[in-house]
């Protein structure tokens, strides 16, 4: 277990990195502690982090990044829930009131509301039908971790042969769970250069789905998972009621579940 200030350091690199895809510096996290802390002793402890294998030195750089450890420390032990804010809990509620209305491409529509929220790629389907969409690519492609053509052609062919992958992933859940697989945590071993984060689900009339989010390790995983968990809401008869009161203006309801 890490000492508090080693976890507020581990938590503030994770934090950084998400948002700058740019290793992070000692400098830059002792300005983000109020207290009198020197440079060097951040150093000290960012080493230490990484002798126990939760920070990585990336080539010649002088700053670190999480590790697959790292990563799943701080989500285990240093994430705080991040709520979806009322812009896309509306923008979720509007697309699901249409996929209700239109009951039509359901897993389609799925994945592509999911990777437009995110900004990640999403994939979603019927299990028993084998009828599965993903929609994002072009957005990965833009992730500096995936600029090398043979990463994003492992992830594409993947994505290709799903259906053969699912009993293996669906294997590793429990009915209705939201889990997070991290790099080489990943079931699918053509994707372990990235997360997951994937749930299965059931619709009304009994048949089972399953919903994704594959991304860069640096994803925003708080926010990531309540956009799962809000979706997987919708499909329960509590859930589509709160989201059609919310969505004529009654009340705005969370309905993550």
């Amino acid at each position: 277990m890490l000492s508090e200030r080693q976890g507020k350091i581990l938590a503030l690199i994770v934090q950084e990195y998400i948002k700058t895809a740019v290793p992070v510096s000692s400098s830059s996290i002792t300005k983000s502690f109020k207290k009198d802390i020197s440079s060097a002793t951040i150093r000290n402890e960012m080493l230490g982090l990484e002798k126990i294998g939760f920070l990585l030195k990336p080539h010649v750089s002088a700053g670190r990044i999480p590790s697959d450890a790292g990563y799943r420390y701080f989500i285990d032990n240093l994430l705080r829930n991040k709520s979806l804010t009322e812009d896309d809990q509306k923008t979720l509620q509007v697309e699901m009131l249409k996929l209700k209305a239109q009951n039509t491409r359901l897993s389609r529509t799925l994945a592509k509301t999911l990777s437009t929220s995110s900004r990640c790629l999403a994939f979603s389907g019927l299990i028993e039908k084998k009828e599965y969409y993903d929609f994002g690519m072009n957005t990965l492609m833009n992730d500096p971790e995936f600029n090398e053509l043979d990463e994003v052609s492992r992830i594409s062919a993947s994505l290709d042969i799903i259906d053969e992958k699912m009993d293996k992933l669906l294997s590793q859940l429990k009915d209705g769970e939201t889990r997070i697989f991290i790099g080489e945590e990943n079931p699918i071993e053509e994707i372990r250069k990235c997360s997951m984060i994937v749930s299965p689900y059931r619709l009304e009339n009994g048949e089972r789905g399953v919903l994704a989010i594959i991304g860069p390790k640096r994803m925003e995983y708080s926010k990531n998972k309540n956009l799962i968990d809000f979706v997987k809401g919708f499909f329960n008869s509590k859930g589509a009621k709160a989201l059609f009161f919310s969505a004529t203006g009654v009340n705005l309801i969370n309905i993550v579940s």
